[in-house]
């Protein structure tokens, strides 16, 4: 099944990150990812044989039991950004103000647990953010270069109090997730 590591935004915000999307919606080349999924993306795994999901879920939970040294916390979910630069756009997103280095410190305890079983870690410093569009074709680079530039939303704040593992299946209609497990801070 393919898995990555998330911590999900609350169902009260996807009308905000809708909000932002709109800012977007005139900009050629753009596809929106669906707000209700909106999350952060603590790791990527991919592929994982099922067989060996027990053993991910016992990484995840050391690295949330073990390896940090604070509970649940609040974030703000703002600003713009995207990767991997504003001359060659992939993806648009939002991040992270407050609680930003609590999941950068996640993000460290969690990669380095999957590191031990074998996962490759992400080779790109980790940025906090949840991906509100991908660019398909560059038509809309310049609105979307200005609207990043010019544009510094607030989509709200949020109780972060767990780590969810999740799956992804790829569907006609997009990715399509569910939880597998649930780690509390």
């Amino acid at each position: 099944m393919r898995l990555f590591v998330s911590i999900d935004l609350p169902d009260d915000l996807a009308e905000s990150v809708d909000g932002v999307q709109d800012r977007f919606r005139d900009a050629d080349g753009l596809s929106f990812t669906d707000p209700r999924q909106a999350h952060v993306t603590l790791s990527f795994l991919g592929e994982v044989d099922d067989d060996r999901v027990p053993v991910v879920e016992d990484a995840l939970e050391s690295a949330v039991d073990d390896d940090i040294d604070f509970g649940p916390f609040e974030a703000e979910v703002c600003g713009l950004g995207v990767f991997p630069s504003l001359e060659y756009i992939r993806v648009v997103w939002v991040g992270a103000g407050d609680g930003a280095e609590e999941m950068v410190l996640l993000n460290d305890a969690v990669e380095s647990r999957l590191y031990d079983l074998g996962f490759a870690p992400d080779d790109d410093e980790f940025v906090p953010h949840i991906t509100i569009a991908r660019m398909k074709h560059a038509g809309g680079k310049e609105l979307v270069q200005r609207n990043v530039r010019e544009l510094d939303p607030t989509v709200g704040r949020m109780d972060v109090s767990e780590v969810r593992l999740t799956k992804s299946e790829l569907g006609a209609n997009g990715p399509s997730y569910s939880t597998v497990a649930a780690f509390p801070l």
